[in-house]
């Protein structure tokens, strides 16, 4: 008889190592992402500079910093969504400095204000440096005619409205326009899934050893019962 067990054993007992194993791994994958998530949250937060002066996709990414400068009146809507506001758009401006010209991101405006003027104003701003990563196969080509953009897709905004390839999504600012919910960069579009995986492997291996003590239970019991007559 226990010959006959040794295999689905030995099999089990593999199965169960190799998802346990996974789940660890998770876990420390977790403990990981949180410490990133963690730096980047301080990054975010940190007292802001002045931008650089050939900011870096990787290395600049959520950088704080403040400009003061002009709109010019140039802009695209993005649309977009806010949990407590529904549907709605991102308001991308052309934003002039003394030296520059990159794209701001004023923050969220409501479906029903689609059509409210936003004039050029002078603004002193400070927020996050930030090469959103938004564009997959199914996003639609942007409405030209209409200015609708379905994603900020940074190099394709930049050559539109002629800036550089910057976007500073503004935090705080001098304005008090009522139309415009500011939407700053945080960390929470980052995924961390890991303790979802986790538990998943955790619970597979707690199914696969129930059922491998189920088999063996099974084969006990036919070898107790002996060859029928």
């Amino acid at each position: 008889m226990l010959r006959r067990l040794i295999l689905p054993l030995l099999f089990g007992a593999f199965g169960v190592t190799v998802l346990v194993s996974l789940g660890i791994w998770q876990m420390h994958r977790l403990e990981w992402k949180e410490g990133v998530l963690a730096e980047i949250d301080a990054r975010i937060g940190a007292a802001p500079v002045d931008i650089p002066d050939q900011p870096d996709p990787e290395d600049d990414r959520f950088l704080p910093v403040k400009a003061s400068g002009r709109t010019t009146g140039q802009s695209v809507l993005v649309q977009s969504s806010h949990k407590q506001l529904g549907a709605g758009f991102r308001l991308i401006e052309v934003f002039e400095t003394d030296e520059r010209r990159i794209l701001l991101d004023r923050g969220f405006l409501r479906a029903a204000d689609k059509k409210a003027d936003f004039p050029p104003v002078d603004l002193t701003v400070a927020g996050n440096l930030h090469w959103p990563d938004e564009v997959d196969g199914f996003t639609p080509e942007p409405d030209i005619e209409t200015g609708l953009w379905f994603a900020r897709d940074i190099p394709s905004l930049s050559d539109y409205l002629g800036t550089e390839p910057v976007l500073l999504v503004l935090r705080t600012s001098d304005d008090d326009n009522a139309d415009l919910i500011p939407l700053p960069v945080d960390s929470s579009g980052i995924p961390n899934d890991h303790l979802e995986y986790a538990i998943t492997w955790f619970l597979l291996a707690v199914v696969w050893a129930v059922m491998t003590g189920y088999l063996i239970y099974t084969l006990r019991a036919r070898t107790t019962e002996g060859p029928r007559i």
